[in-house]
C-alpha cells in the first residue's frame, strides 16, 4: 500500500501540470468566467445531481436566502457524487473557499466568485491553473477569447444544417434538384470554413436506421436513408477540403422530454461506409457507455479514425478507467484524446479536467504497479491523451515531451 501511495504521488506530480487541449466546450469568448456562484452551482451536470437530492428544479425563482438553504441541503446529501467533488475542488483551488453545512457559506462563496469575476486576466489564470493550452468552440462568434493569450480553436457545428437539409429533401417534389442546391450550399460553407483556418467541422448525429455502406436513391428514400445520403455529402465535401469530421453520437432526444443515452449496438457500424470511402480524419465522441468499445474497434480498423473525449453520460470516472483500458491495449496513444469538458464557464473546465487527471493518475498507477508500463511510459501516455493527440489532429503546435 505504501508503494502504491508513493507511485500515485509521483504520477500525480507529473500529470497535474501537464498541458491539455479541451476538444469540446460551450465557452463564449466575451464572457468566459462565471459571474456569480450560481453559474457554477447550476451547471447542468451538478444541477442534475443536486435535483436528485431534492434541490428545486426552479431554484433560481426562490429568494436568495431560501435558495442557499435549499442548495446546502442538496449539497450535503450528494457530497459523494462526482460533480459535487469537482465543485469542492474548484472552490478550494481557484477561490480558496470551502462550503460548510451553513447556508451563509454559500452567500460568502457568491461574494468571492463575483469579486474574482471582475479581476483582469481571471480567465487566463484559471486556464493556467488547469493546464489548458487551447479550447475548442463550435460557433464562430464565440472563438475570440477576450483577455486570453490565444483564441479558441473553431470546429463549426453543422448539425442544425444537417437536420434542415434532410427535411428539405424529405419534403421536396424534385429531390435531385434540391440535392444539387444543397450540395452547392455545403461546398460554399465548408470552403469558407477552410479559408477561415478551421481544422474541421463538428456535428451531432441523430439516431437513424440506415447504413452508410449502402447506396440509397434520392427518390423514395425515407428520412433515415436521407440522413445517410447527407452524411456522405458532408464527409465527401470535408474530404475534398481536407477538413477533419468530429462526430458526436449517443444522445437522443426523440423518445421523451429529456435527452438520454441510447446504447445502439450498430451505431458505429452504420458509419463504417463513411470510413471506407473517405480517408480524411474522423474523431468519434460518444455518450453511450456500450458504444465505447465499438469506437475503439473502429479506430483500430481504420488508421484515419480517432477516439475522442468522453461526452454526456460517459463523463464518469468508472467509465473513463474502462475506456482507458480499451484504448491502451489497442491503440497508439496519438489516436486518442480524453478531454471534452462540455463546460459553459471556464471554471468548470478546471473541475472536470481535475477529475480526468485524477482518474488517469489512478489508472496509470495501477498499470505501472501491475508491470504493464514503466513510469516514464505512463507519463508519455498521459501527455498524448491529454494534449498531443488532439494537437496533431487539429494542426496545433506540439510541445516536445
Amino acid at each position: 500500500m505504501a508503494l502504491m501511495g508513493s507511485l500515485l504521488e509521483r504520477l500525480a506530480a507529473r500529470l497535474e501540470p501537464m498541458e491539455v487541449l479541451d476538444t469540446h466546450t460551450h465557452l463564449v469568448g466575451d464572457r468566459l468566467g462565471a459571474a456569480d456562484f450560481w453559474e457554477l452551482a447550476h451547471y447542468f451536470w451538478l444541477f442534475r445531481e443536486l435535483q436528485a437530492a431534492g434541490y428545486p428544479a426552479h431554484a433560481e425563482e426562490l429568494p436568495v436566502e431560501a435558495r442557499a438553504e435549499a442548495f446546502i441541503e442538496a449539497h450535503r446529501a450528494s457530497r459523494h457524487t462526482m460533480m459535487n467533488k469537482a465543485l469542492t475542488v474548484m472552490l478550494r483551488d481557484l477561490y480558496g473557499i470551502a462550503l460548510t453545512d451553513d447556508a451563509a457559506s454559500v452567500l460568502e462563496a457568491d461574494a468571492v466568485v463575483r469579486e474574482c469575476s471582475l479581476k483582469p486576466g481571471w480567465a487566463q489564470q484559471v486556464a493556467d491553473r488547469t493546464g489548458v493550452r487551447r479550447y475548442v468552440v463550435n460557433h464562430p462568434e464565440h472563438a475570440r477569447f477576450e483577455g486570453m493569450r490565444e483564441d479558441a480553436l473553431l470546429l463549426p457545428r453543422i448539425d442544425g444544417r444537417l437536420s434542415c437539409w434532410v427535411n428539405e429533401l424529405l419534403r421536396s417534389a424534385n429531390r435531385s434538384a434540391t440535392y444539387e442546391r444543397i450540395a452547392g450550399e455545403l461546398e460554399s460553407l465548408l470552403s469558407g470554413y477552410r479559408k477561415m483556418g478551421c481544422p474541421g467541422i463538428m456535428t451531432t448525429l441523430p439516431g437513424f436506421e440506415a447504413a452508410t455502406g449502402k447506396e440509397y436513391p434520392l427518390e423514395g428514400a425515407n428520412r433515415d436513408e436521407l440522413v445517410a445520403v447527407m452524411l456522405h455529402a458532408i464527409c465527401g465535401t470535408a474530404y475534398r477540403h481536407e477538413l477533419l469530421v468530429q462526430l458526436f453520437a449517443g444522445v437522443e432526444r426523440s423518445w421523451c422530454s429529456q435527452p438520454l443515452p441510447v446504447n445502439d449496438p450498430r451505431r458505429i457500424l452504420k458509419l463504417a461506409g463513411l470510413f471506407d470511402r473517405y480517408d480524411s480524419p474522423f474523431e468519434l465522441v460518444v455518450a453511450s457507455e456500450l458504444n465505447n468499445l465499438d469506437v475503439v474497434q473502429a479506430a483500430w480498423t481504420y488508421p484515419h479514425v480517432h477516439t475522442g473525449g468522453m461526452w454526456w453520460f460517459n463523463f464518469r470516472t468508472s467509465t473513463y478507467k474502462q475506456v482507458m483500458q480499451y484504448r491502451l491495449e489497442a491503440l497508439p496513444t496519438l489516436k486518442s484524446s480524453l478531454v471534452a469538458s462540455d463546460s459553459r464557464c471556464i471554471e468548470w473546465t478546471y473541475g472536470k479536467i481535475w477529475l480526468v487527471k485524477r482518474a488517469l493518475t489512478e489508472f496509470l498507477a495501477e498499470r505501472v504497479a501491475a508491470g504493464w508500463l514503466e513510469e516514464a511510459e505512463a507519463a508519455a501516455v498521459a501527455h498524448d491523451w491529454l494534449y498531443a493527440s488532439a494537437a496533431r489532429r487539429y494542426g496545433v503546435e506540439e510541445k516536445r515531451f
